[in-house]
Order: structure tokens, then C-alpha cells, then sequence
């Protein structure tokens, strides 16, 4: 908490309780922020000092923490709410006289944007200490990406005029197309198209909160901001990499390349959807150095009886980490089904495939198998992450223009979410752990 010494004619809470005002105070407890109100100061320096940096800073977090969709709806609240402006740090003998201008704010925010990167080590310093409060923290991750419509309409390029703040010359368009199978087989198909920004956001699966983020124009490739995500935790959030054993995403994320560096340089078992890239209309391919077992594009394992040519899906038995092989069992013999060949079947002991029979289909842990299924099922944490960074922190109607404003409010959006939890925790109320509006 950006920590104010100021005079005070009498304290509030021996007047009233705080009531929704303790969340806010909950989450300048546990922001660590001195350094960043350090630079600002020094920045300052000796020049004049009407509105207090500490105090500002804590006033912005008050906006996004009782969800203010502008400055002005800000300041009207700290011109009616005295205990507000006392938690911020504002001079009480000035009552309202000392609230800050909108043009105050605005220089402000100019200012915080060019100091990301304290704020990002804000957001690093609340992971790490997230996860010395919960052992289990990291253990299972999920990323996504969320698209964010910028505030300014799509227009031509204005050649040779300067950014005003007025229009967004960061921004630009972004697609995302889903598919999937209605119950009778149909095929269906939704395109969605915006203009601005895509956050991108690694969470924790089990509590829902954010490890790692980034934000960009809105046609940045998922999978490539995905490997970039994946590479700054090694050295931003090293105590999350070496914890986590899961790696959830959707289809979006579907690479080679990423699936092997997760397991091949952090051994993070890749749990991620799969899209069918067979272009030649086959449904099933042999295994190599077999001759009755073939698997599809979706990692189901089959063999066929020797004697009636009967398909069976085999049984995943288990990755074998020495041999980098997944096993794969009779299903005749570990069902008990009957089966004419099952004697003289080449692979009446099971069978083992190699993770380079294809990288992108064989997996850890097999694709057909139920644990798949079940940590598969785990990627929705980041759209419940998402639908609260819509509508408890406002970004379904917001007024943000630029690429580098819209970095600085998305962090301050997963900052006041980690430092909640946080406070939640030291509280004791870990049962109110995702909780933003509930009061403390």
C-alpha cells in the first residue's frame, strides 16, 4: 500500500463502519507498490506538489475497484465520499478543494504508462506471493486469448497527424472463428470479427487468477503471443514454471512446436485441443512397425482382430517418461470382451508409440483417455477470468483508446484481482477467494 502520513481531524471508522469501502482497503494492503510510488516521486521531484502521487495512485485504484467507467464519475464520488478520500490519502482540512483536476489525472495516467514496467513487477511480486500462500498454486494452467473492441471506430489511416488521445492508430482488426457438431452430425460455424485489442492470459485453473499476461493489437496470433508467454515465466514466474504439470488450451493453440517445448524444455504435459489437419481425407493412419494398429487425427488409438478384421480402440495405459512412449492395452483382455484373434493378435500385450510418431497427436497423456478429458475441461477457467474482466471491471463498455492504456488497464484490472485474493487469504476468507464485490 502506498503508505500516507497526513492529518486527520477524526477517523471515520470510529464514526461508521467502512462497509464496502474494506475492499478497497484490502487490496492497498497487499499491493506492493512502494517501489513504483518511489520512481513517481522521484520523477516529481521538487516541483509542485498539490495532489500527492500516493494518494492519486491510490484514487485510481478506487476507480477500478468500485468499477468508475470515467475520471469525472471518480471524482464525483471522492467530492461526496469523505472516508474515500481519506483511505486514498487526500489532506482532509482541504475537503473537496483538494481532490485532484481531470487534467491531474490525465498527466497522471501519461506518466503511469511510461513506468509498465514497475507495474508489471507489481503483477510478478503478487504471483510469487500467491504462491507461497497456496502449495498448489500453478500447478495446473490454462491460457487464452480475450478480445478487447477499442473505444474509437475503425477509420483510414491519417498520414502525418499526431496522436491526440482522440483517435486509436494502435489498434486493428482481429478474427476468431469457432466450429463444432450439433447432435445430428451437422457442422456449424461462428466468425467473429472486432476492431482493437487481444489480451492474452495465462490463469491458474484451480483458483482463477492470473500468473501471466499480455496484451496486443487484436491480430497478434494466439499461438505465437503463446510461446512468448510461455518463455517470459521462465525468468518472471520461475516458482510457477517448475510447479506446473498441466498446460490447457483450446484449439487456437494447436502447434508442434509449442507442445514440444512445454514438455521437452519445462516438462509441462501439454493438454490441448486439436484440429484436423489431414488434408488427404484418410480417417485413420498406421503405426509405424505395425500392422493391425492405426490412430486418428485425434489421438484414438484402434487395432484390428487378425481373424474377423473387427475395430476395437485400444485402452491408454499410461505414459512411460524413460522410453518418451505411451502404452496402449489389448482392449479384449482389460475389458473381457470377447474377441476371435485376441490369442494370436500381435498386440494381444499391449502396445507402446512413441511420442515422435507424431508430436502434435501423441501427447503425455493420451488424448483418449478420461485424465485428458478431465484437465481438457479445465481451459474454461480463462473465460471465467474473462467474463469478470468484462463485467466487474467494466471492459465490455469502456472508454480506452491507445495500445499502451490499454496495457496499463488491463494490469491494473488483474492487479487489484491478484492483490484481492491475496488480502482474501490473509483474511482468512479463502472461501471468498474470487470473489471482487463481496465485502471483506
Amino acid at each position: 500500500m502506498a503508505i500516507i502520513p497526513q492529518k486527520q481531524l477524526f477517523k471515520w471508522d470510529e464514526i461508521e463502519e467502512l462497509g464496502d469501502l474494506e475492499r478497497l482497503k484490502l487490496v492497498l494492503d497487499c499491493l506492493p507498490d512502494e517501489e513504483l510510488m518511489r520512481v513517481l516521486e522521484k520523477k516529481r521531484g521538487k516541483g509542485r506538489n498539490d495532489y500527492p502521487v500516493r494518494a492519486i495512485w491510490n484514487s485510481v485504484i478506487a476507480g477500478v475497484v468500485f468499477q468508475h467507467k470515467t475520471t469525472e464519475s471518480l471524482r464525483r464520488e471522492l467530492m461526496r465520499n469523505g472516508q474515500l478520500r481519506q483511505i486514498c490519502g487526500f489532506d482532509v482540512t482541504l475537503g473537496t478543494e483538494g481532490i485532484p483536476s481531470s487534467s491531474a489525472y490525465t498527466r497522471f495516467l501519461k506518466n503511469l504508462m511510461k513506468h509498465q514496467k514497475e507495474v508489471n513487477k507489481m503483477f510478478d511480486n503478487l504471483v510469487k506471493m500467491l504462491c507461497e500462500e497456496l502449495p498448489d498454486f500453478g500447478e495446473v494452467l490454462a491460457i487464452d486469448g480475450k478480445a478487447i473492441e477499442s473505444y474509437a471506430r475503425p477509420r483510414r489511416a491519417e498520414c502525418g497527424k499526431p496522436y491526440d488521445g482522440r483517435r486509436d492508430i494502435d489498434a486493428d482488426f482481429g478474427v476468431k472463428e469457432y466450429k463444432g457438431k450439433n447432435k445430428d452430425g451437422s457442422v456449424w460455424k461462428k466468425v467473429k470479427s472486432w476492431f482493437g485489442y487481444k489480451l492474452h492470459l495465462i490463469v491458474d485453473a484451480k483458483y482463477e487468477l492470473p500468473v501471466a499476461f499480455s496484451v496486443t493489437k487484436a491480430s497478434r496470433s494466439e499461438v505465437k503471443e503463446g510461446h512468448g508467454l510461455v518463455d517470459e515465466m521462465e525468468y518472471r514466474a520461475p516458482v510457477v514454471i517448475d510447479r506446473c504439470l498441466y498446460f490447457a488450451g483450446d484449439k487456437g493453440y494447436d502447434d508442434t512446436k509449442l507442445s514440444v517445448k512445454l514438455w521437452g524444455e519445462y516438462e509441462i504435459k501439454p493438454i490441448i485441443g486439436i484440429r484436423n489437419l489431414w488434408k488427404d481425407g484418410e480417417e485413420t493412419k498406421l503405426v509405424s512397425g505395425r500392422e493391425n494398429v492405426v490412430y486418428d487425427y485425434e489421438g484414438t488409438v484402434y487395432c484390428y482382430s487378425p481373424e474377423d478384421y473387427r475395430r476395437r480402440e485400444m485402452v491408454p495405459g499410461g505414459f512411460e517418461k524413460d522410453r518418451e512412449t505411451s502404452r496402449y492395452l489389448c482392449p479384449a483382455r482389460y475389458y473381457g470382451i470377447e474377441c476371435q484373434g485376441k490369442d494370436s493378435c500381435p498386440v494381444k500385450s499391449g502396445v507402446r508409440i512413441p511420442l515422435d510418431e507424431d508430436r502434435r497427436i501423441f501427447t503425455p497423456v493420451a488424448r483418449s483417455s478420461a485424465k485428458w478429458k478431465k484437465l481438457y475441461d479445465k481451459r474454461t477457467s480463462v473465460e471465467r477470468v474473462n467474463s469478470r474482466i468484462d463485467q466487474v471491471f467494466g471492459f465490455e463498455d469502456h472508454c480506452i483508446r491507445g495500445l499502451k492504456k490499454m496495457e496499463l488497464e488491463c494490469s491494473l484490472a488483474l492487479l487489484i484481482m491478484l492483490a484481492m485474493a491475496l488480502g482474501r487469504i490473509r483474511n482468512k476468507q479463502k472461501d471468498k477467494l474470487r470473489s471482487l464485490v463481496q465485502a471483506a
